[in-house]
């Protein structure tokens, strides 16, 4: 074989392994991503579950009807729940009226967090030439 013929066996080979290697992280990578996916599901699904156990029906409905809103707000009074529901808080399931004191517990909170005073208006003086003498 002939030097040069042996160095394009040689490149397209080269070629074929980085291909294959930049193939295998691309695989890897993607199957770190499924597997976070999956991860997150399943946490939302436990979430779910949870949330499901700890509400009465209309609590639920109510709460779907928040997320509708402020999905914000939503995660809000979820996270506050399950955190309730773990440490053993919640005696029993919580009816529409509970999860109305706890959303005015938290819009309380928040209003006390953010400062006590709402918008301060400051007027500027109006002054004419008259007012100065010159």
């Amino acid at each position: 074989m002939a030097d040069s013929e042996l160095a394009a066996i040689r490149a397209a080979r080269l070629n074929q392994l980085q291909q294959s290697v930049s193939d295998n992280n691309i695989n890897a990578q993607n199957s770190g991503r499924n597997e976070e996916a999956e991860k997150r599901r399943a946490e939302e699904q436990m979430r779910r579950d949870l949330l499901a156990t700890a509400l009465e029906p209309a609590a639920r409905e109510r709460l779907s009807r928040i997320a509708l809103v402020s999905p914000a707000r939503s995660n809000q009074i979820e996270s506050i729940l399950l955190r309730m529901a773990q440490s053993g808080q919640l005696r029993g399931r919580v009816n529409e009226q509970q999860l109305i004191d706890l959303l005015e517990q938290a819009d309380e909170a928040q209003k006390e967090a953010s400062g006590k005073g709402g918008i301060v208006f400051q007027r500027r003086v109006d002054l004419d030439d008259d007012d100065f003498d010159i």
